[in-house]
């Protein structure tokens, strides 16, 4: 293992991307760059941020890819936009389709030795009597794939034709990544809404995963001889109120009890489409949202396990973890923090 190559990832002030730089780092990589914007928040890199090569740049921007691109051996690309707002459709789609693109189209130029690109599962597609989902599922046009889940299958699109023209890659696909984070922002938004007194959850269900698992799985997959192929990254598939119960119980707060029905459903998202125009903020909710908390999606997860012997953290852990540091943070009045990746570390 040569732990002095050059590696880039961007995404790497993320969610997901601050816990893979961590585990980069705490493996023994020590030739590790990555991007970030000028407003970037460092919150979630602080423990690591002086080892880590900081690059100011965006995956949009061309010419500064050029320049950090030189010398790469591998290439971990997790930025990306996610929004289920229509006002954010236009730059959600330049970030993940052509920024992809430019990731792609310089990983060639300097013929890097492999890059792992972050997907979703919503990029499998959803449709209509589809009852469980895996890598070999084709996608189809549908009105239950959300602007998000198009833009995130276009930029998978964008990575093949990569590997048509020689790019030695693959892709992970994650369920909805669950862990410590930013408080407001994200999925570990759920803990802040049922902090405040959510009473409501979708009556549906769908995949989740440990974001140190996926940054584990991230890290074996460049390890590995495997190229040309996706791999879910799916710890558990249980129902939104499952959720929604473990994490009310992780931070004792009473557990959501309604139901959302189709009704309420839009008039929630309907207020909350209002309230973000009356305030200039982001929408917590929305019509894409609402939709898909009816729907019950489920996710194999065989092929990680198969392929890696990779073992999940149970859902329940990941949440009692989670909401343990919540109650912590929240008492001294920080907005975010994050686990730690070292008790996970297996190889």
């Amino acid at each position: 293992m040569n732990f002095n190559k050059k590696i880039l990832v961007t995404g790497g002030t993320g969610f997901l991307g601050s816990y893979l730089l961590r585990y980069l780092v705490h493996k023994g990589y020590n030739n590790i760059f990555a991007i970030r914007r000028a407003t970037s928040k460092m919150d979630l890199v602080k423990p690591i941020e002086d080892k880590i090569h900081w690059v100011e740049c965006d995956i949009l921007d061309v010419k500064g890819l050029e320049k950090v691109m030189e010398g790469v051996a591998q290439i971990y690309h997790s930025a990306a936009m996610v929004s289920f707002e229509a006002k954010h459709r236009k730059r959600m789609h330049q970030i993940n389709i052509q920024g992809t693109a430019n990731v792609v189209n310089l990983a060639l130029e300097n013929n890097i030795e492999k890059l792992v690109h972050v997907s979703s599962i919503a990029a499998l597609g959803r449709r209509k009597r589809l009852k469980i989902i895996n890598e070999k599922t084709k996608w189809e046009k549908s009105h239950f794939n959300s602007e998000y889940a198009i833009s995130k299958y276009l930029s998978e699109q964008e990575v093949w034709r990569g590997m048509a023209e020689g790019l030695r890659a693959c892709i992970i696909n994650p369920s909805i990544i669950l862990g410590a984070g930013f408080w407001e922002e994200g999925s570990a938004s759920f803990f802040s809404k049922i902090n405040k007194g959510n009473k409501f959850y979708g009556v549906g269900g769908t995949g989740f995963v440990d974001v140190r698992d996926v940054s584990r799985l991230m890290i074996e997959m460049m390890e590995s001889d495997l190229f040309g192929e996706k791999v879910i990254a799916n710890g558990e598939n249980i129902s939104y109120r499952k959720v929604f119960e473990m994490i009310a119980d992780s931070i004792n707060k009473k557990r959501p009890s309604i139901a959302l029905s189709p009704m309420l459903g839009k008039l929630a998202w309907r207020a909350e489409w209002l309230r973000s125009k009356i305030t200039g903020s982001s929408a917590l909710v929305t019509k894409e949202t609402v939709e898909n908390s009816f729907r019950t999606w489920i996710y194999e997860n065989k092929k990680s396990i198969d392929t890696f012997n990779f073992k999940y953290t149970p859902l329940e852990q990941t949440i009692m973890e989670t909401g343990q540091l919540f109650l912590e943070t929240i008492n001294k009045d920080e907005k975010s923090t994050y686990l730690s990746v070292n008790q996970l570390v297996t190889n």
